[in-house]
């Protein structure tokens, strides 16, 4: 993936972020519910009553904010410098470590992180550190 860093403008970025802490609290003050993607993802997979509308709600946000973005301002270019199948498995071994991990990195690295869990502190040191070691092993040693 390549992005324009000519063009990195730090203050979207820090908007994007103080929204995504945002949506963060305010999912837990008023569902009492943790913003982690997979768990709202896996929660409709056995929906229970009462608890898919909020959980729908959450995932059509994140899938129409950028168009929401695209009104406002151009969308930025996105090259990914990787292959379909790559792509496939990639998204697979995320899966099994969400699953393995008690949480993925939305709710381990923001709202884990926040709370100072010690579960979420360890989870998210254990994929940063694999996700270090996988770009350099890529990008340095397998090229």
């Amino acid at each position: 993936m390549t992005i324009d860093s000519i063009h990195f403008t730090p203050w979207t970025a820090l908007a994007g972020g103080a929204m995504i802490g945002l949506a963060a609290v305010l999912l837990l003050i008023a569902n009492g519910r943790i913003a982690g993607i997979s768990g709202i993802a896996g929660g409709l997979l056995r929906p229970t009553r009462g608890d898919v509308g909020w959980r729908l709600a959450f995932l059509a946000g994140l899938v129409l904010s950028p168009f929401a973005y695209g009104l406002a301002a151009p969308l930025p270019t996105v090259q990914v410098d990787a292959s379909g199948l790559l792509l496939i498995v990639a998204g697979l071994l995320v899966g099994a470590g969400t699953r393995y991990g008690s949480g993925c990195t939305s709710g381990h690295g923001v709202c884990g992180l926040s709370r100072r869990s010690p579960r979420s502190m360890a989870a998210t040191a254990a994929f940063m550190g694999a996700g270090f070691v996988t770009v350099y092993h890529l990008r340095h040693l397998a090229a």
